[in-house]
Parts: structure tokens; sequence; C-alpha cells
């Protein structure tokens, strides 16, 4: 197994903008949130956002959480391209399921590519069911989304 440095998983802090936004230019390209959008949902009401830092304290990951009552959604979720197919997607997901476990949520929705079969694969692998496509939903690309729900069973 090939060394990849350790990361620690710790909330989004406000001074991890610049950082978090530089991976969402880089991971989405012309679909990517704007930077005034990013930072509204960085500090928007009922949001979790988390981020995997490296041994500086460099941002290489994040994932964000909206919930509600006892529905949540997966906002979004992206790894520096050097820390892909390590799994840290897992990572970042199941920790969002976590806070979404203790935050009363029982049913987590997330919209995926319809074109990007590893997310498909790894939301499938985490127990989400594919439930609907919303037509066209990704633009400026065209692409459909397929939405996948997860039911959340309490630890207690």
């Amino acid at each position: 197994m090939s060394a990849v440095p350790a990361l620690q998983l710790r909330d989004a802090r406000p001074g991890d903008l610049a950082e978090i936004w530089a991976i969402e230019a880089a991971v989405f390209g012309n679909e990517a949130w704007s930077l005034a959008l990013m930072e509204e949902e960085l500090a928007a009401k009922h949001r979790t956002y988390l981020v995997l830092a490296d041994a500086s304290d460099a941002v290489q990951g994040y994932a964000g959480l909206l919930a509600v009552g006892s529905e949540g959604d997966i906002q979004t979720i992206a790894v520096a391209p050097g820390h892909r197919g390590t799994g840290q997607g897992r990572r970042l997901i199941e920790a969002l399921l976590e806070r979404a476990r203790a935050k009363g949520v029982r049913e987590i929705f997330l919209e995926v590519r319809a074109d990007n079969p590893v997310a498909r694969a790894l939301y499938t692998s985490l127990s989400f069911d594919e439930i609907g496509v919303r037509p066209h939903y990704y633009q400026p690309d065209n692409v459909d989304a397929v939405v996948m729900k997860k039911q959340l069973k309490d630890h207690s």
C-alpha cells in the first residue's frame, strides 16, 4: 500500500473557505459553486461542513450536510485530486451520516451525476438506493442527476 499522508477529519472553519473553494473549482470545473455561494453555504443555518486536513492543516477534502428535522441532504463532497481513490470520500460521507444521526435525521438524500459511476458505486455501497432522476440537472453540461436516499438507523 502506498504511503498516503494521514488526514485529520475536523469541522470546517471560516478560514477554510479559500482552500475549500479551490478544491471545488478544481473538481467541478464549470459546474463549481461560486465563491460567494460556498461562503454562504458554509455559514448557513442547519449546515454541517467537515474537512480533511493534512499535517500542515491544509484542506484536502470537504463535505456538507443540510439537516432539518428528520430529513437531511448531502449538499456536496469533494476530495483533492492527490487524495482520490484512498477512501477519503467514504470517510467524509460516513462522518456526515454520523452527524446526521446525531441530529435526528432518519432519511438522507443526495444527487449524483448519472455519468459518475465511481460516486454512484460508493453511495450504493453505503446503502443508498436510487429513487429517481432529475433530467438535465447539472448545467451547463446538461447531465441528469440520480436522486438517492438512505434510511438512517439510530445506533443507540
